[in-house]
């Protein structure tokens, strides 16, 4: 936890206060950041981004608000403001036909494999997806956002959201096969 006189100091501009809270932001924040771009360059330009809003409205942090939610939202805001801006330069999968194909995918799909993967393998598979489908599967499986939610963060419709993350699930499931057919392989040479 930071502590209150670390987040006192940054109000007063003292360097060595941000620097201290740029150095636990930074640890706290960069594996989500990680989470919604492929290389850590533009994970650390979205982080500095969100620290820049941590420090200019620090003012008006409420002393019971928790300060890990407070900045988590915040950069998280910055994350989808972001993406929002970009999304022009992004492609956009055409939503499917009817919500009932929607659903034949997105149940179809068996989350059972992913504990038996090591964390940084899922971080890599992850950012292997294409940028829309990958921030609607971070969304809906990591951060817990609804499709309606999350239509309405991306700009895109409910059926839009369920499509990318059933894309999203799928593509995943194939590179865990790969990954497990290359085991097999391995192990029988």
């Amino acid at each position: 936890m930071i502590d209150h006189k670390i987040i006192e100091a940054c109000k007063k501009n003292d360097r060595r206060a941000q620097e201290k809270l740029y150095e636990w932001c930074y640890v706290k924040l960069m594996p989500t950041c990680m989470r919604y771009h492929r290389n850590e360059e533009d994970a650390r330009s979205i982080l500095n981004l969100g620290f820049v809003k941590i420090c200019k409205n620090l003012d008006k942090l409420k002393e019971a608000t928790p300060f890990e939610a407070w900045v988590r939202r915040i950069v998280m805001n910055t994350i989808i403001d972001e993406f929002r801006k970009n999304k022009n330069y992004l492609q956009l999968v055409d939503s499917k036909e009817t919500d009932r194909e929607l659903e034949v995918h997105v149940t179809s799909v068996e989350n059972n494999v992913w504990s038996k993967l090591e964390m940084d393998v899922l971080m890599g598979l992850l950012k292997r997806l294409p940028d829309v489908s990958r921030k609607v599967f971070n969304l809906y499986v990591i951060d817990g956002y609804t499709h309606k939610e999350i239509g309405k963060l991306l700009d895109i419709s409910d059926g839009t959201s369920k499509w990318h993350l059933s894309n999203a699930r799928k593509l995943l499931r194939e590179m865990v096969n790969k990954i497990k057919l290359s085991e097999n392989r391995e192990m029988w040479a």
